[in-house]
């Protein structure tokens, strides 16, 4: 029954909110709001107007995270965003996925956790799925696709590629 009602939560947020400018003030208020269904907030939580979050009892979000234009987080298993994380426009992040079994795609889905590090920068359009981990202080450039584990050893790097692939340190 919570996971019902803070869906219709977050559309209500996300309805009543949608025509106000992406302002600093109303953006952190948007995550304010947001926050109080979360498993984390941190302050200073900022969201466009057309950002979609679903499931947010799932998300935790650190300090001084920004999220831009038609960005998608679906939380069907748990999602941390580290503090001091941009991610640009356009970005999905799916912590779940539908099953093959039989020959046949199935409603339900995998859920696996995904973590951003601190300091991180996702760029445009880029699409993260559930297993994936981006290292702190790391940049996944646009148009690229996460789909696994990086290797944390290898924080403050440039990754990118479908699927994304060490490029070079920063």
């Amino acid at each position: 029954m919570k996971h019902k009602l803070l869906l219709i939560y977050s559309w209500l947020i996300r309805t009543l909110l949608f025509f106000l400018p992406d302002i600093p003030f109303i953006m952190r208020f948007r995550g304010w709001l947001y926050g109080l269904g979360m498993l984390h907030k941190g302050k200073n939580f900022q969201l466009a107007h057309s950002t979609i979050l679903n499931t947010i009892e799932m998300i935790s979000v650190g300090e001084n995270v920004y999220i831009a234009n038609f960005c998608s987080i679906i939380a069907n298993g748990n999602i941390t965003i580290g503090d001091n994380t941009l991610f640009g426009p356009g970005v999905v992040i799916s912590s779940g996925n539908h099953r093959f079994e039989d020959g046949l795609f199935i409603k339900q889905s995998d859920k696996k956790d995904v973590a951003i590090g601190k300091n991180s920068w996702v760029a445009a359009n880029c699409t993260i799925v559930g297993g994936s981990v981006l290292p702190e202080s790391s940049i996944l450039a646009a148009n690229s696709v996460l789909t696994s584990k990086l290797d944390e050893t290898l924080a403050g790097c440039l990754y990118g590629g479908t699927p994304a692939k060490f490029i070079k340190k920063l």
